[in-house]
């Protein structure tokens, strides 16, 4: 199956969430690849932020690139900051997964909006990916630009 979604420390109806990763791999011409989605709690999270990153505290969504053209890689979301942003936005939780998400997914790719110049290319990039799960809030990168 080209999309493992699993819980780690937290519970959350994933079905929904794993067809939208399923419609976005093909959306990224990926349809075959591989991807692992991990949603966590923030004290899973701000572990793996601190081991991998260097950074203290939680953040909203990580992504592990796997150097494997069939194997995308994971992407990891903390459920409690997807919740925080979702209140603070105003949109359902389920909008804010998907914005991560593809998030998530286009870091696997190579995007990289602190790269100089790459901010508006993922930007562009999730707002393309966003429109075609259906969905015309905001990306998670043009939220900062």
């Amino acid at each position: 199956m080209p999309v493992a979604l699993r819980c780690e420390g937290v519970r959350f109806p994933v079905r929904a969430l794993k067809a939208d990763a399923s419609r976005l791999l093909v959306l990224l011409g990926h349809a075959r690849a591989e991807l692992s989605v991990l949603l966590c709690d923030d004290a899973f999270i701000a572990q793996l932020n601190r081991q991998y990153r260097q950074k203290d505290g939680p953040t909203d969504v990580l992504s592990f690139a796997m150097d494997d053209e069939q194997v995308l890689g994971d992407v990891v979301i903390s459920l409690d900051t997807a919740r925080r942003q979702a209140e603070t936005l105003g949109h359902p939780l389920d909008d804010e997964l998907r914005v991560l998400l593809v998030h998530g997914c286009l870091h696997l790719l190579g995007h990289d909006h602190e790269a100089p110049g790459d901010d508006a290319r993922m930007a562009a990039e999730e707002a393309r990916c966003l429109g075609g799960l259906g969905f015309s809030a905001p990306s998670l990168v043009s939220r900062v630009l």
